[in-house]
């Protein structure tokens, strides 16, 4: 896998792709129509966001590529991509608990605050890829 040259797409299989760590300057995409709704993509080295319908979905600090991302029921899957360790995060339910699993790994439960969002960490060290997979908890 690699950058998404195209800032942003929809794959074969359903999901989208975004973002591209190794742009110096900031770049960004607006008005992509995906499944109904209009996504916005601004990436580059040090920062990757997107929003959907002017709602925040996904923050990355380093910037990173993110590879198929299907949202369901549940929750939401991708694979992600970076130069560098990176602080992910994700717009979620409100005050929800997850659980964040990390290339098959259970790494715990945490909750999301009143805005929902959920941040954890991803180590890419030399663009290594992470399977990411955030599962509501049913209480």
């Amino acid at each position: 896998m690699s950058t998404i040259q195209e800032l942003l797409r929809t794959e074969e299989s359903g999901g989208i792709s975004f973002g591209n760590y190794e742009l110096d300057s900031k770049t960004k995409l607006s008005d992509f129509e995906y499944q109904g709704d209009l996504y916005k993509v601004k990436t580059y080295k040090e920062i990757t966001k997107l929003e959907r319908n002017d709602t925040f979905v996904y923050e990355s600090v380093p910037g990173t590529a993110v590879h198929d991302m299907v949202f369901f029921d549940e929750g939401v899957e991708f694979t992600v991509e970076g130069a560098e360790d990176a602080q992910i995060t994700l717009g979620m339910e409100e005050d929800t608990e997850y659980k964040v699993i990390l290339d098959g790994v259970n790494v715990g439960h945490m909750t999301t605050n009143l805005g929902g969002k959920l941040s954890f960490s991803v180590e890419l060290e030399q663009a290594e890829q992470v399977k990411v997979r955030i599962l509501r908890v049913e209480g």
